[in-house]
């Protein structure tokens, strides 16, 4: 849960931020912010990744292998169920919501927590996150979104008002329902030794994450979700 929590801090810490201060990041900062956070990124994928690939030679070639075609099949499965499109469309929402509070101060209050809700909440890292945190005891995946979420709520709470502070409790009762299950469900993959599988994906998972963070490449990672079931299932059947 500390992960979580963290989280839910640094909404709170950015929305007083942003609502107490007027100057905002010089974009030289807002550059070497986003080379900080890629490369911390980069760092913790592989890390991730490495960490669920062990044994032999031949043994980690293998379960290189199965990780790959987890990535395949999860992503024809995230297409077939039109999880990047479906999210997409919350975040075209936020969008337009956002762009609507910059010129009108009606519902500034519930429009920004229900925008900060949305966002911060149907991410891939929240789900990635959570699941590594719960499974794992691992954290550094939700405090790398901690950073991304504390430094919007900073803009949204300038537009919106206070009302994105609340944003805080509805995603950390999100994750931390995520994160307990996933804690619940780790004794039993640590019994079938399906851990490790989910950790190494989740890390190449991770690693794009950097390179959208330093505008390289556009990935539709929310595709790639199923991906997480897909690898210890694969590494079940292929024993």
């Amino acid at each position: 849960m500390i992960g979580t929590l963290l989280n839910g801090v640094a909404i709170v810490a950015g929305g007083i931020a942003g609502l107490t201060v007027t100057k905002q990041l010089s974009p030289l900062t807002q550059r070497r912010l986003k080379v900080f956070l890629g490369a911390f990124t980069v760092y913790v994928g592989l890390r991730m990744t490495w960490g669920g690939l062990n044994g032999t030679f031949g043994q980690v070639l293998k379960q290189f292998a199965i990780v790959l075609v987890a990535l395949i099949l999860g992503r024809l499965t995230g297409r077939l169920l039109r999880i990047q499109h479906g999210l997409n469309r919350l975040g075209r929402y936020a969008r337009e919501s956002f762009s609507a509070a910059q010129s009108a101060t009606d519902h500034r209050f519930s429009d920004g927590f229900v925008t900060c809700t949305v966002l911060f909440c149907v991410g891939p890292l929240a789900i990635l996150g959570s699941l590594e945190d719960g499974l794992h005891g691992d954290f550094k995946t939700l405090a790398i979104k901690a950073v991304m979420d504390g430094l919007a709520t900073v803009a949204f709470a300038q537009t919106f008002g206070w009302g994105v502070i609340l944003a805080a409790v509805p995603v950390v009762a999100y994750q931390g329902t995520l994160t307990l299950a996933a804690r619940a469900l780790a004794p039993r993959l640590e019994t079938l030794a399906l851990l490790d599988p989910v950790c190494a994906t989740g890390g190449i998972m991770l690693f794009s994450v950097a390179l959208v963070i330093l505008e390289l490449k556009k990935v539709e990672l929310a595709d790639y979700l199923p991906s997480l079931v897909c690898a210890p299932l694969l590494t079940w059947l292929l024993r």
